[in-house]
């Protein structure tokens, strides 16, 4: 790989997979699709009428939803237009805040959420491998009656499948992947519109959407801003490394085109569907069903049962490789790039979902609410710092290639940015607390803007002076004009 470093990069900082893009191949579809990827799961499908549970009617529900996805719109194109105009992905970007050793830290952060999430995910997809085989061969059931590490053989051979079928997209990289997104996402679509027409007729065209709600504890307003900021905390992992996936993109046009699309119509769209096939469960089987898989499981076809579970399989791979393998791939690579690649951390990410058997950790809500709850809580901080270190500090002017030198503008102090560190811990403690202490409740579900808006203003009021970022900031913008290129080929 040394070969191939361009004259005045290091090792220590370069491959070619954390090189800036050269082929900007993810124009407006493949964006768009990524983003019916991303929603089109069962954790998707769930979330919106998941929200009656906090208190909230039909209409307050819709309206949360709205508000909450215009939210994640605007600053979902916050870190596209980054990673669009640099050209490099999250842990790279990070370095212009944090330094280019200190970006390990919010990158192996990052990573950790998403190794756990990958693993859990790739369990959930194997239940629809389950109920095919159980449908098919019902004399597997014995394969589900024995336990080893806390699964069955039959719930370790569906997870294997799984977790294997994943590995495939590995093979040429992010191109497998984009192709993979361009028909997985749609493909989901046309199961959702199946299912709802089944429904629908099943219910005599007859739908209640007086969901079974909870009680406002704190009062309606309460609710509906907290459905709000829920919204923005189910994107909170891509508001961060969105830009792995936006640096491939053409133009900033593409970008804000396939985020308004995917995300306000497209979240919005699916949102209703959801809520729709879900009521109409009620009028069908007599309770609501949260489950599209179980749902399609009543259907009395063989052929409807393996479409719905083979598609929901391939809904929840979509959203795997989209929020959960790509981003440790990149991260992991960051760490060591002399020897990790975006393929070899692609594998090492599946090997450590593999070992930590996920279902003990979902079926753990200690694990769940504390290790995952916790770490998500970080994501704020880190976000709020990286955005207004580029937008504001240096207003978009990087100089691209000082990211890969060992003397550079993003040196810092042998490779940390303290401020940024500082500006971290000091948001990240209250962001924890509020999110995990029961005697926060209240504001528990805004741990993520509390951190973010705590991390955005102590960085900017500790950096706003700093001439290093003053120097690195005009050597940016004055190499941009002359270049007559953007930053991305300043290298």
């Amino acid at each position: 790989m040394a070969e191939s470093i361009p004259a005045g990069y290091s090792p220590r900082l370069y491959n070619e997979d954390l090189a800036p893009a050269e082929h900007r191949r993810w124009g407006f579809y493949s964006l768009f699709a990524m983003w019916m990827s991303d929603i089109h799961s069962l954790g998707g499908y769930t979330f919106a009428a998941g929200l009656f549970a906090i208190g909230l009617g039909a209409w307050q529900v819709f309206l949360a939803l709205v508000v909450g996805i215009v939210i994640v719109f605007l600053l979902m194109n916050l870190s596209g237009y980054a990673g669009q105009k640099t050209g490099v992905p999250y842990p790279v970007l990070a370095r212009i805040s944090f330094g280019t050793i200190g970006a390990n830290l919010p990158a192996l952060i990052r990573a950790l959420v998403a190794i756990a999430w990958y693993g859990i995910q790739t369990w959930l997809a194997s239940r629809a491998v389950i109920i095919i085989a159980l449908k098919i061969w019902p004399g597997a059931q014995g394969l589900t009656e024995n336990n080893f590490l806390g699964e069955s053989t039959l719930g370790w051979l569906g997870f294997l499948l799984m977790w294997a079928l994943q590995l495939v997209l590995l093979r040429n990289g992010m191109d497998t992947i984009r192709r993979f997104q361009d028909w997985a996402g749609p493909a989901v679509w046309v199961v959702m519109g199946l299912l709802v027409v089944y429904i629908l007729l099943k219910a005599g065209w007859k739908v209640s959407f007086e969901l079974q709600g909870g009680t406002a504890t704190w009062g309606v307003g309460h609710a509906f801003a907290a459905a709000i900021a829920l919204t923005v905390t189910y994107f909170s992992t891509l508001l961060l490394n969105f830009c792995d996936f936006s640096r491939f993109a053409p133009d900033r046009r593409s970008v804000w085109s396939a985020n308004l699309w995917g995300l306000p119509v497209n979240f919005i769209a699916f949102s209703v569907v959801s809520v729709v096939v879900t009521a109409g469960t009620y009028q069908v089987y007599g309770k609501h069903i949260y489950d599209p898989v179980e749902i399609v499981g009543r259907i009395d076809s063989v052929w409807a049962l393996l479409l719905g579970a083979v598609t929901f399989a391939v809904a929840t791979l979509g959203i795997n490789v989209v929020a959960n393998f790509v981003s440790p791939a990149y991260d992991l690579a960051n760490v060591w790039p002399e020897k990790i690649t975006f393929k070899r951390g692609g594998l090492i990410a599946a090997l450590i979902a593999l070992v930590i058997t996920p279902w003990n950790l979902f079926n753990s809500p200690l694990v769940v609410n504390l290790f995952l709850g916790g770490l998500g809580a970080l994501l704020g901080p880190l976000f709020g710092i990286i955005m207004v270190d580029y937008y504001v500090l240096r207003r978009q002017h990087v100089a691209v290639g000082d990211l890969f030198r060992e003397r550079g503008y993003y040196t810092y102090r042998n490779g940390w940015n303290l401020k940024a560190v500082g500006s971290f811990a000091v948001s990240a403690v209250p962001a924890v607390i509020v999110a995990l202490v029961p005697a926060f409740d209240y504001l528990a579900p805004f741990s993520w803007f509390i951190g973010a808006a705590i991390a955005a203003v102590v960085h900017w009021a500790i950096s706003r002076h700093d001439t290093s970022i003053a120097e690195s900031v005009a050597a940016a913008a004055a190499a941009e004009p002359a270049a007559g290129r953007p930053p991305e080929a300043l290298i």
